[in-house]
């Protein structure tokens, strides 16, 4: 199975060969990776930032995306070794189960792809890859993996090889970036970002955090690494002591997370089966006016139900209430529903390009309980976990081998 470039892209990629002053300036179309022998355009990357970009992944965009194609590249060269072929159809189907994760019908999804520059071909050819990587390591490494009794219960916590977990103490920036300044915020996390200094990350902290913590310098206390969201787990466990994360873009803000110190904990906090949260939308943004509304709330409000009494009389949508697995939680939320306990609240988020403000309370998280768990749910989910290691070992050695360069 090999993706290629559109017609159109290729007749672009033809014509300009044989324009006057062609090699002048660089093509959309030129190569930005060659690997092995099979070319990455920069139209390709650019697309893979924007696509990543609408996703809201974390970390630097332009890095993930690069190492991503590069990636594709040498799964699609290993799945043309095995003869595999992804029919149209279940191209289709996979295209359609992933915008259901959005809660979108397939055209809807794509109308939003077009709107925000993303050719269909693009997240075709996303789709593409990834399901028939998983398929073809299912098929290659599927035997080799069987999950015991034993492990199913060592990852419930119900053994003793399961009584340790890991905290970490971190401190925390969040710059607010409405589109006016956007720009203007993405180059301040990055230069926070090449900061290894405790002290320096501190001040900025000070100086242009949008969090509460700013007053502390961003400084977290010790939580359990479960707290966070499941996608930043490993970029934080990354991290070394005093080193910050890349840019990690949320709505309408871009965090930065550093790393001062983890330790492994007597007993493990497990993984909530939900949290529930309630989000209080107040107009004004992070105006004067929108935080005196905030203070004012938090002052008379201890639990959830409290927040009934403040929208009486507003609009349906002004409260919003939700019980939600933890990795459906829009990322942004979870980032600020990890530092908090059941009844505190966070009023540092905006929606509507910085117009509203999101009041934040944890009204509670709901444990796993073993009586409650699947045990053959956990069983995939461990098999899915072994197979992603054999994945990435396989990967790891196609990249060894291969002639990867940058013209």
């Amino acid at each position: 199975m090999r993706i290629g470039l559109t017609f159109s892209a290729l007749l672009a990629l033809t014509l300009a060969a044989f324009l006057p002053g062609a090699g002048a300036a660089q093509s959309p179309f030129s190569p930005a990776i060659i690997v092995n022998d099979r070319v990455v355009t920069q139209f390709e990357l650019d697309q893979r930032i924007g696509l990543l970009r609408l996703f809201r992944a974390p970390g630097n965009l332009p890095e993930v995306a690069r190492e991503g194609l590069i990636e594709d590249r040498l799964k699609l060269e290993e799945l043309d070794r095995a003869g595999l072929r992804l029919t149209d159809e279940a191209l289709l189907e996979q295209m359609a189960v992933f915008a259901e994760r959005a809660n979108l019908e397939l055209e809807q999804f794509l109308a939003v792809l077009d709107q925000n520059g993303i050719e269909r071909e693009t997240f075709r050819d996303f789709v593409r890859v990834g399901v028939s990587w998983r398929d073809f390591i299912r098929s290659r490494y599927g035997s080799r993996v069987q999950i015991t009794e034993a492990e199913i219960d060592q990852a419930l916590g119900q053994s003793a090889g399961a009584s340790t977990g890991i905290e970490v103490l971190l401190s925390e920036i969040i710059i607010a970036a409405p589109p006016p300044r956007a720009a203007q915020a993405q180059a301040q996390a990055e230069r926070i970002a090449t900061l290894t200094s405790t002290a320096a990350f501190e001040a900025q902290a000070r100086r242009v955090s949008a969090l509460p913590s700013r007053t502390r310098g961003g400084r977290l206390d010790w939580l359990p690494i479960s707290n966070y969201p499941p996608q930043l787990r490993s970029i934080i466990l990354a991290l070394g002591n005093g080193e910050v994360t890349a840019p990690i873009p949320i709505e309408n803000g871009i965090a930065l997370f550093q790393m001062r110190g983890v330790r492994e904990v007597p007993q493990a906090t497990v993984e909530p089966a939900a949290i529930e949260y309630a989000a209080y939308y107040i107009a004004g943004g992070l105006s004067d006016q929108g935080l005196r509304r905030a203070a004012q709330v938090a002052a008379n409000v201890d639990t959830c139900d409290d927040l009934y009494g403040v929208a009486q009389g507003q609009a349906a949508d002004v409260l919003q209430r939700d019980t939600l697995p933890p990795a459906e939680i829009p990322q942004d939320v979870a980032m600020r529903l990890a530092a908090l306990d059941a009844g505190e609240v966070d009023y540092s988020l905006t929606r509507s390009d910085g117009e509203t403000l999101v009041f934040l309370m944890l009204c509670g998280r709901t444990p796993t309980l073993a009586g409650d768990v699947d045990r053959d749910a956990i069983r995939a989910q461990l098999i899915s976990q072994r197979l992603a290691g054999y994945a990435d070992a396989l990967l790891a050695d196609l990249q060894a081998s291969a002639t990867i360069t940058f013209p």
